[in-house]
Parts: C-alpha cells; sequence; structure tokens
C-alpha cells in the first residue's frame, strides 16, 4: 500500500526489476507472472542490509510466482499507532510496532487476523503461553508476528561485590550495598517494574473483556498473598539503607559515579553499564524478594516488537508471507548480530552466539517469568503515585489497604 499525506524517509529502494514472463524450453513465452506491489514500515535503519538481503531471499523464493516490487521506508516504532490509525487505508502492507500498542491497532482494524502458517510462527515463538505469542495474539487468535523480545528488564550486578549466589536474594542484595556503603536500585516511580512485585505475588493485572479498562486486583484480601503484604514488602525494601529508587538516567549517574552497585533495568543501558564496569558487568534474572516470610521470584513485563499486516492490503497473502520471511530465525539471527536485537524465536535465542551475551541470557532467564504488556493507559498515573509514595516511605503513615483500594480503583476506571 502507498502511504499519502506523510513524511517518510525512504532508506530501501524497489527491490525488484525483473521480467514479468516466464519462458519456455522452446523459448516461447507461458504466462505473465502478477506485479506484486508491497511496502514495509521499518524502524531500525541500522539492519538495512539484512533487510535488503532477507527481501532478496524472498523474491528468489517465489521468482516463479509473482514480480515483487517491495518498497521500505522508515517509520518510527514509538509512532506507528498513532501514524496507522490515522489513515489505515494509506499505512503500509507490512509494518513494525511495539506490542503496547497491539489493542489498539486492533481494535482500530488495523491488524489482519494471520492465517498462513500459524501454528508453525506459533511454535517458532515459544507457544501460545509464551510472552511473545501472548503479545501477538487475541481470543487465541494471531494477529502479529513476533520480531523481538528485547525489551523487558533484568537485574545488572557488579561481580566486584556480588557473586553468584548473592544475586538470587533481593535482601542479600541490599545488604551488601549497605555493608559497602553503595545503593541498589529500581525505579519505584514506574507501574511499568513495581508490576514485579505484584505479579510475582500472583496478583493480576491485564486488559478487560471490553479491550478498553483494566481489571486488577493488586488490593485483594483473600489470596495466598495479599496486596496490603506486597505493599509491606515494597516499603520493607523503600526503607533500606542499601536502596534508591532511580529513575533511568539517575541509574546510569549513579553506576558511573560508583555509588550504584546494582539495578533493576533495561538492555538500553547495556553498553554505558558495561563501560562503567568492564570486566565486572554482570546480568542475571530478577531477584527472589521476602513476601510474608517467603521467598517469591520477581515477576515483570516483557516488552516485545511485532510485525503486523494491513488488512486494506491489495495483496495480504503475500502480505503474510513476507512479514513471516521478515520475523524468521534467520531474520531474528541477524538483526542479533547487527544491532543486539534479542530474539522472540527459540531456536535463534538459544544459539551460541545469543547465549553468550549476558543481557540476553539474562532477558531470556527472565522470560519464564514475564508477561506481555496488555494494559490500558489508566494503570500508569495510578501506579505512578502509589510508587512514589512507597519509595518515600509512606511519609504520611497512609492505611496501606487504603492506598492499594484507592490505586486499583483509578486503574480500573472507564476513563472513555
Amino acid at each position: 500500500m502507498r502511504r499519502m499525506g506523510i513524511k517518510t524517509i525512504l532508506f530501501t529502494a524497489v527491490l525488484a526489476v525483473t521480467s514479468g514472463w516466464t519462458t519456455g524450453c522452446a523459448g516461447k513465452e507461458d504466462r505473465e507472472l502478477p506485479v506484486v506491489k508491497l511496502s514495509v514500515w521499518w524502524s531500525d535503519e541500522e539492519d538495512r542490509e539484512l533487510i535488503d538481503e532477507r527481501i532478496r531471499v524472498f523474491q528468489e523464493e517465489h521468482a516463479d510466482e509473482a514480480v515483487f516490487e517491495i518498497t521500505v521506508s522508515k517509520e518510527n516504532v514509538m509512532n506507528v499507532r498513532e501514524t496507522v490509525l490515522n489513515n489505515v487505508n494509506a499505512a503500509a502492507d507490512v509494518y513494525m510496532f511495539a506490542d503496547d500498542q497491539f489493542e489498539a491497532l486492533r481494535q482500530g482494524g488495523a491488524l489482519l487476523e494471520i492465517s498462513e502458517d500459524v501454528q508453525a510462527v506459533i511454535d517458532a515463538n515459544g507457544g501460545e503461553e509464551n510472552g511473545a505469542c501472548q503479545a501477538a495474539m487475541y481470543d487465541g487468535k494471531l494477529y502479529a508476528y513476533p520480531l523481538a523480545a528485547g525489551n523487558g528488564y533484568f537485574l545488572y550486578y557488579n561481580k566486584a561485590y556480588y557473586t553468584q549466589e548473592d544475586i538470587i536474594s533481593f535482601d542479600r542484595l541490599l545488604e551488601i550495598a549497605a555493608e559497602n556503603g553503595k545503593k541498589m536500585t529500581m525505579d519505584y516511580s514506574s507501574g511499568w517494574y513495581i508490576y514485579s512485585f505484584f505479579a510475582g505475588a500472583g496478583l493480576e493485572l491485564g486488559l478487560s473483556e471490553d479491550g478498553v479498562t483494566n481489571e486488577c486486583n493488586w488490593n485483594a484480601v483473600d489470596t495466598k498473598y495479599r496486596g496490603v503484604d506486597v505493599a509491606e514488602a515494597m516499603l520493607s525494601i523503600a526503607k533500606h539503607d542499601g536502596f534508591i529508587s532511580l529513575d533511568d538516567q539517575s541509574f546510569l549517574n549513579g553506576v558511573r559515579n560508583g555509588t550504584i552497585i546494582a539495578g533493576i533495568n533495561g538492555p538500553w543501558n547495556a553498553e554505558a553499564v558495561r563501560a562503567a564496569w568492564g570486566e565486572d558487568f554482570g546480568a542475571a534474572k530478577l531477584p527472589c524478594y521476602t513476601l510474608a516470610g517467603e521467598n517469591v521470584q520477581m515477576s515483570s513485563f516483557s516488552g516485545y516488537k511485532l510485525l503486523g499486516v494491513n488488512p486494506y492490503s491489495e495483496h495480504t497473502e503475500w502480505a503474510m508471507r513476507l512479514a513471516e520471511c521478515l520475523s524468521d530465525e534467520q531474520m531474528q539471527l541477524g538483526r542479533f548480530a547487527s544491532i543486539g536485537e534479542c530474539p522472540s524465536n527459540m531456536n535463534a535465542a538459544s544459539s551460541a552466539e545469543v547465549q553468550a551475551s549476558p543481557v540476553i541470557a539474562a532477558l531470556s532467564e527472565q522470560s519464564q517469568f514475564a508477561q506481555a504488556q496488555h494494559i490500558a493507559d489508566a494503570y500508569w498515573n495510578p501506579s505512578y503515585i502509589f510508587g512514589i509514595t512507597i519509595a518515600g516511605g509512606n511519609p504520611d503513615g497512609q492505611d496501606l489497604q487504603a492506598l492499594l483500594d484507592h490505586m486499583v480503583s483509578e486503574i480500573t476506571k472507564d476513563s472513555r
């Protein structure tokens, strides 16, 4: 499809200039091949050569079926939802997007239900229960192709202070930091991170059946671990001498000036942390924290990049085939090699070259305790207010159950 009226940067030219005819043994023209024009919106310009290569492979594999004219344009993955929904008809045939945009795009009629090689795609990405597939599915149906699994979070730690045994326990991380006059950190002001405590406790957060509002039981009083238990555990951590709640930039500043020796953060800061810690750089899954006297594994949100197919494409069948090619094992291995993107494809993720990366190995290990981020925007502000209140040590001494009740009420509010 052709995008109209919106500025794009075209970084791959049309990748097919071939005859539209096939020739028989006697040199006679047997039939004219159809010309299939497809457009792709891609966010990561750094892997341009890889995209070109994979498109050439796609063209060669189907050279006896059609003549392809495929264009690739740059479109920021963070802006795709607004751009596509502004005019679905004018959007690309295949486009990359972040998984937190999935529900809006699906409800907006901008995602084709995938009907080609569905089970093969699901199996290649770990099965229906895997976070990558959860991010791409709705009501048991596949609406996108998993492409990458790198937008999660995990534990960074300085090996000069911590052993492999130490990093299993949040308590131990805090103790060692305090003993050395240092700090361990995570961002309590972000609902993205504090989710790890509640989800680890088995409490639930997600979209309601209406696809617009949230369901949340973080204030539960009749579950194995109550909401108050989680709040008390978070408060205990916040008050520890070895802890400080820091945002992204402050985390990096602390790593660089030596005050931070461990922290929960994402892969986008890996190179900066590695540069500061050198050979002492370490990465691992999230630790266990003490909850109601028991050790509980912290969970996490996992973030994915997906490829969607426009249902208004003139060639939906070919668009699906192209999207599958641009998200397969070879593509994901190539993206890891070129830009360090964490694969969602299980074969690619388990390869020796991927597992050799501490960050990718940590994300992979954490993935078994991670869930896709399918939530409505009403979640973010209430979780922020709750988080900063706990990070500050609950200075006004508010009743924790009342705090939780208010947060949940706001999270589940219908703001339409």
